[in-house]
């Protein structure tokens, strides 16, 4: 059995696992983008810190809370953007309001307030508690991707009910028909009134 194979039936026989997987590995992906990013900020930021780029993720020093905050709401910006792709197109098979207008907003919203939980936790971690960043960095990206799975999965992915089908306009000849039947009924109400006077 290929691997191709392998994953497939696996994905058949456990959807709700499978898409678990898909959204940690994709949410993994997303994180690595984050960080990523968080590090060139903070290179950008304090480059006497950090004598070359990859400094930047095993310490070197002691950034600055705006280059922690900056580099924190830059990566999780362009990993949100990365992540509904993924979510969209890859990760979740019902697609629930996603594609639409309402659900992009939604999906920005929710990112939003991920975006402060996370802000919010650098800031304690970092600056009231003296966590080093990354240690910060990581538990906020464990409480931020169980945040992200809830509401992606309970409001932004969720099958919706099924609606009555529109029913399309009237053809030509229903609508001639229903004008026959209106003259009809017109007529024989005249009818009607001419007997009694």
């Amino acid at each position: 059995m290929s691997l191709v194979e392998f994953i497939k039936n696996f994905q058949e026989k456990y959807p709700k696992l499978s898409e678990i997987i898909r959204f940690v590995i994709f949410g993994g992906i997303c994180t690595i983008i984050d960080m990523f990013v968080m590090g060139i900020v903070l290179y950008v930021f304090e480059p006497s810190i950090y004598p070359n780029f990859f400094n930047v993720f095993y310490g070197g020093g002691e950034p600055k809370t705006i280059a922690t905050v900056i580099g924190t709401g830059a990566g999780f910006t362009v990993s949100v953007i990365c992540n509904y792709l993924f979510s969209t197109f890859i990760v979740f098979k019902e697609k629930g309001r996603s594609k639409s207008v309402n659900g992009v907003v939604l999906f920005v919203m929710f990112a939003a307030i991920g975006l402060f939980l996370n802000m919010g936790g650098m800031w304690l971690g970092y600056d009231i508690l003296n966590i080093n960043e990354w240690v910060t960095k990581i538990i906020m990206t464990l409480i931020v991707l169980v945040y992200n799975y809830a509401t992606r999965k309970l409001i932004i992915y969720k099958k919706l009910p099924n609606k009555q089908p529109i029913k399309a306009l009237e053809t030509k000849e229903e609508k001639t028909d229903k004008d026959k039947q209106f003259a009809t009924n017109l007529n024989l109400i005249q009818n009607i009134e001419n007997e009694n006077h």
